[in-house]
This record gives structure tokens, sequence and C-alpha cells, in this order.
């Protein structure tokens, strides 16, 4: 009931600012602020700031609701890796691609049950995003590319220092330059319905409540729920407490718990995907792992065997781990690649915090390293043996791994522990190829669009690695464009 009361308060807030009398609109203003833009954008992260810049670009004013005291949301702790058929780097290195390679490797990814007029849009337009981010936002890309499992051409591209801290913070000074208002702590609780259109959000914060009253609409990007532990159960009951997450801890979900207020579908719900390489202890996503995305590692178990092809889809290596010794994996490579990589610079923080705990061993034989873990040192032998053999002859015999092979030849060698955690959900809000949400009849929403992590229907059961990236940017635009027409 006291639910309702509210929303009736702040209809009538809002029907007093288009056409009551100044008594009751000053009446009112003493239960909350009330303040006026074209478009209103809830999440400061990259599919928010995207959709942001776009409605700015097309004249409108806008704001951007962050409920964090920091914006970025996943974007800004992710690796930031981009995918786009036929890009720049690809030209450079002679690799050959195309939209329609780019489409099916999302389609199987997901197996095949992803929306295919969204994926449509999403492969035919992730190199316009990877261009506009580069040459419109003036993010800066590294000149190499990672090879991410499930992918069947190396494809992604590499902001600098391989983070997405470059990601968030050009797209904040673009957002600033267009004359976007980025409010943080401003927690959205509420759409505003008027009349069947979605016309404002009703905000709190530490000042009290505000109503921000939207003239051509709203946009929702406020993420996945991968830090909800609840919601996560309540969709699919093996991801509960005991498995970590690498998420931002404001992935909880509530975008698109405010779709459904409004009578917004969900889709894929059940669909939770873990990332493989993570940290045993506290569940963050190890970007010293990459070098297994560069070509250049081996994953093995307790045993010292291999189990796995190291490029296969996250959600299958992730299985894998789990039935290993112990639930986790341990990841091998050699002084060559570790210098090849960089990932000690890169991310040199990471490297010297998992040194310290002893997740990750540096020694001068694979039998030292090896005694640090308690892996089996002689059949770990054997399995680089084999593996330098089937990089010599060019076909992995054991797990057909895609890529080009690298033989591991002199040490230090290292070996790194890990283990799979939530990474991303691929289930949300329904939305159409112009990034209207829609409701639970197929029917658009009017003045309700949505962009990133909180939509689904995109990746199907399984979302390929650096393809959120591309998805974010891509319906951020579209969104962005469509909120502000």
């Amino acid at each position: 009931m006291k639910k309702i009361f509210k929303s009736l308060l702040i209809i009538l807030m809002v029907l007093s600012v288009i056409g009551c009398s100044k008594e009751n609109v000053e009446e009112d203003k003493s239960e909350a602020e009330i303040l006026d833009y074209d478009v209103i954008v809830v999440g400061a992260g990259g599919a928010g700031l995207s959709a942001a810049i776009k409605a700015a670009e097309n004249g409108s004013s806008v704001v951007v609701l962050e409920k964090m005291a920091m914006i970025g949301g996943n974007t800004m702790i992710s690796g930031g890796e981009l995918a786009a058929p036929n890009n720049w780097v690809q030209d450079v290195e002679g690799l050959e691609d195309s939209v329609e390679q780019f489409y099916n490797d999302i389609m199987a990814g997901g197996d095949n049950i992803a929306n295919p007029e969204l994926v449509k849009v999403l492969s035919e337009n992730a190199l316009d995003a990877a261009i506009w981010l580069k040459d419109e936002v003036n993010v800066t890309f590294e000149d190499y590319m990672l090879f991410f499992g499930g992918h069947s051409v190396k494809r992604s591209l590499v902001p600098l220092n391989a983070s997405g801290v470059e990601i968030i913070t050009k797209l904040e000074a673009k957002a600033t330059e267009m004359g976007v208002t980025i409010l943080k702590e401003h927690d959205a609780e509420e759409l505003i319905n008027v009349d069947g259109k979605i016309s404002g959000v009703m905000a709190i914060t530490d000042d009290g409540e505000k109503v921000f009253n939207a003239n051509k609409g709203v946009v929702l990007a406020t993420g996945g729920f991968g830090s909800n532990i609840e919601m996560r159960v309540e969709n699919n009951e093996l991801m509960d407490e005991k498995i970590l997450s690498t998420c931002s801890v404001g992935s909880v979900g509530d975008g698109i718990v405010l779709g459904q207020s409004v009578n917004a579908a969900v889709v894929d719900m059940e669909y939770i995907q873990t990332y493989p390489t993570c940290d045993s202890e506290n569940g963050r996503l190890l970007y010293v792992g990459d070098v297994r995305l560069d070509g250049r590692s081996i994953l093995v178990n307790k045993e010292g065997q291999r189990f796995v092809e190291e490029l296969e889809r996250r959600d299958v290596i992730s299985f894998a781990v789990t039935k290993q010794t112990g639930g986790v994996s341990y990841m091998f490579w050699d002084e060559a690649s570790m210098v090849a990589s960089k990932v000690n610079v890169k991310h040199e923080n990471e490297y010297n915090s998992l040194i310290e705990r002893g997740k990750l061993v540096k020694a001068d034989t694979i039998e030292e390293a090896c005694a640090h873990f308690g892996i089996d040192a002689k059949q770990l032998q054997e399995t680089v043996n084999n593996y330098n053999t089937y990089a010599k002859d060019g076909k992995d015999l054991e797990f057909n791994k895609r890529g080009e092979l690298t033989a591991f030849t002199e040490g230090p060698y290292y070996i790194m522990e890990s283990t799979p955690a939530v990474h991303h959900t691929m289930g949300g809000l329904v939305i159409n190829t112009d990034a209207n949400v829609l409701d639970v009849d197929g029917n658009a929403i009017n003045g309700l669009f949505a962009a990133g992590e909180v939509t689904g229907g995109i990746h199907g059961t399984n979302r390929l690695g650096s393809n959120a990236i591309a998805d974010i940017t891509v319906f951020g635009i579209i969104a962005g464009n469509n909120v502000s027409k």
C-alpha cells in the first residue's frame, strides 16, 4: 500500500509540473525536488555513457543517474576488450574475418538460442562501434589482439593497458564535453508512468527523494545481477553463495526489477556464466591469466594433465574445472610467454598480489614450481613435452586447440591457481533491434529503452569473451539515438 501511495504521489508531482496550479507545485516540491531533462539514463557504465553521449549529440539534455559513489560498473573493472570483425589490427596481421563469421560464432557460442535479429545487429555494428570509440571518444587501443575462447578467429581489440579504465575515462570525458550531467549516489527506485509513457524516474539520494522528468524517455543501463545471490539462485539454483563473483557490487539486477515493475518481459534469466580462471580467495577475474588468451599457456590439473582446450567457451572450461581435484585449475607458462604477453607488467599489482599470497609461483624448474602446489611434476613434464611436439607439428592431438601453437622453452616457469566465478548474466529485459524494452505481450513500452547486461536475448546460454564491450557500445549507441528522437 505504501508503494502504491508513493507512486500516486510521484504521478501527482509530475502532473503538477505539466499543468497544475502554482500552489500545488510548491506543495509537491516540499516532498521531493523535481528536475527536467529530455533523456534520463540510469547507470553510468559503458552502455549508459555511450547512450548519454549519442543522445546529447542529437541535441537532447541528458542526465545520468548512478547509484554508486563512482562510475564505470563492470566496464571499469573489465579488460575492456572488444570483438569486431574486419578490424584494423586484423588488417595488419592479414587475418581473414567477416560479419557472417562473427554472427555464426555468437550464435554457436550461445547454443543457437539467442535472438537472431539482435545478434545480426551486434555483428553488423561491432566494427563501427569500435571505430566510434577510437575516433570520436578517443579511446586508445593497443596494436595487438587477444584470442578469446569460442571465437573462430582472433578479433578482440585491446584498449590501452588492457583495462576498461581507458574506455570509461574517455567516455566520461566525452560525455562531459557534450554537456551530459552525471549524478553519482542517485539510486533510481521507481519509473514514472504517465498515460502509458515512461516519463521519468524517482531517485533516492542522501538529500532525499528527487523526481527527474524525461521529456523524451529513459534508458536503463544498470548491468546484470551477478552480485545478487538471491536473484541468482531464484533463476539458477546452482549459482549459490558457494560460487564467488567477478562482478561489481552494484550488479544486483535493479534495472531488471525496474523494468518488470512496468510490465517489461525478461528472457534467459537462468543462464549465468562463470569465468574459468578467477582468484580462488576473492573471485576476482585474473587478468594475469590473459596469457591464456594470447595462446601461450596450458591448463592442467593436480595430476599434471591437460583436461580441456584452453580456448574453449567459458562455460565449457568452467564446468571442466569443477570436475578436477579440488575444483581448481593450474595455468602453466614459461618466461618467453611472460615476456611476450607482458601480463606481469600490464597487471603489475595483481601479479604481485598473487605472488605474495602464493596463488602464483615463479620457479627455475618445472619440478620446483609443481612442488609449491603439490602438482605431479613428472606428469606435467610429460604434458609439456607432448604439447611442444604438437606445436612443432602444428596440431594439438589432444584437444585440437585453435590458433597458433607456441612451444614452451626455458624457465623460469610460472604456475597460477584459479577457479571459476560468476562473471556475466545473459538474461535480462527483452528489447528489440531499436533497443526499445518490450512488455510481456511483445509490445514496445513507450519511452523506455535499455542497453548492456541489463538486457537479455543477445548471447544465448553463454557469452563469448569480448562480446560484452561490443554489445554495450552497439546497443548503447542505438538506445541513445532512438530515445532522443
